[in-house]
């Protein structure tokens, strides 16, 4: 497709798909011409696991010092900034100090990385305490009416994240046009559109985050059947989908930041939408091969 802005996207996941963010990365450096012109990686978003600041969805277990390093300095190399899915709703004042996620802000301070939040009590004191840090509105706040929208762009945000249940009202997206920059958009979320029960679901997930407890599948009435597999076939069916095709109308009205789901989803599905999105639809058989040799190279990455 052709454009001549800088396009942003926003990849799910930093350290669950570490191998697979780096092999993309490589070769959208090595094969420049076989990728969609002017896209570029905005950041890589998600969570070390075991971080009770950590919302949206629990990631259970813990990095060593030594690994957390390791891995930020990659993506520093690359330049390409890490941020943190902050957005527990349930944080109070007595997790403030929790000394693994300050770990985390420290290591990782180097005045790009980025910080998405949710609850106040920890946006103040990240603002206090990490002031370098560029934060971002989350989706996880379910501002769902213009209004509101307005209100928090006017709050001095980075970017603020529009709830994807107004993908495609184009009353928002025309009265957000000249902040249009300033705004992203989750272009292929799997989750049922005007779900009732997600902020319960996201205060859920926050819950397991701070107990450190794998609960049961959050019940849901729209949540997939344990027999069925996550798609991105499933991505492309909801109502919020913004499709390759479309892409281009957002980013004439200046809409150039676009972020991805996966942080819970299997590698497949993410390899699938890094390709749609990404790629040259004549050049995908291509860079979907090397992806794949290179991925066979890697530990516990044989497909």
């Amino acid at each position: 497709m052709s454009n001549d802005r800088e396009v942003y996207w926003h990849l799910p996941g930093f350290y669950i798909h570490f191998y697979l963010f780096q092999v993309l990365l490589h070769l959208m450096k090595q094969y420049p011409e076989r990728f969609e012109p002017g896209y570029r990686i905005g950041s890589v978003y998600g969570t070390f696991p075991g971080a009770i600041w950590n919302g949206g969805r629990a990631v259970f277990g813990i990095a060593s010092r030594g690994d957390m390093k390791s891995i930020l300095d990659t993506y520093e190399k690359l330049d390409v900034p890490v941020r943190f899915t902050w957005t527990n709703p349930l944080i109070e004042e007595k997790h403030l100090t929790d000394t693994y996620c300050n770990l985390i802000m420290e290591l990782a301070d180097n005045g790009k990385n980025q910080v998405l939040v949710n609850a106040s009590v920890l946006e103040e004191y990240l603002r206090r305490t990490y002031p370098r840090f560029p934060l971002i509105s989350s989706t996880t706040k379910r501002i769902t009416d213009l209004e509101g929208m307005k209100a928090e762009l006017d709050k001095g945000y980075f970017l603020v994240v529009l709830d994807y249940d107004k993908n495609h009202d184009e009353a928002v997206l025309k009265a957000l046009e000249p902040q249009a920059a300033r705004v992203e958009i989750l272009v292929d979320e799997i989750c049922f559109p005007h779900c009732p029960k997600r902020t319960e679901h996201y205060r859920d997930e926050g819950r397991m985050q701070l107990t450190f407890d794998r609960s049961g599948p959050f019940p849901c009435p729209n949540r997939l059947g344990s027999s069925v597999r996550p798609a991105f076939s499933e991505c492309q069916k909801r109502p919020g989908f913004v499709s390759r095709e479309q892409l281009p109308e957002y980013i004439a009205r200046g809409y150039v930041n676009f972020k991805l789901v996966g942080r819970g989803l299997p590698q497949d599905v993410v390899r699938e939408a890094l390709l749609y999105y990404l790629v040259k639809d004549e050049e995908r058989a291509f860079i979907a091969e090397k992806m794949d040799r290179e991925l066979s190279k890697l530990p516990g990455q044989k497909r």
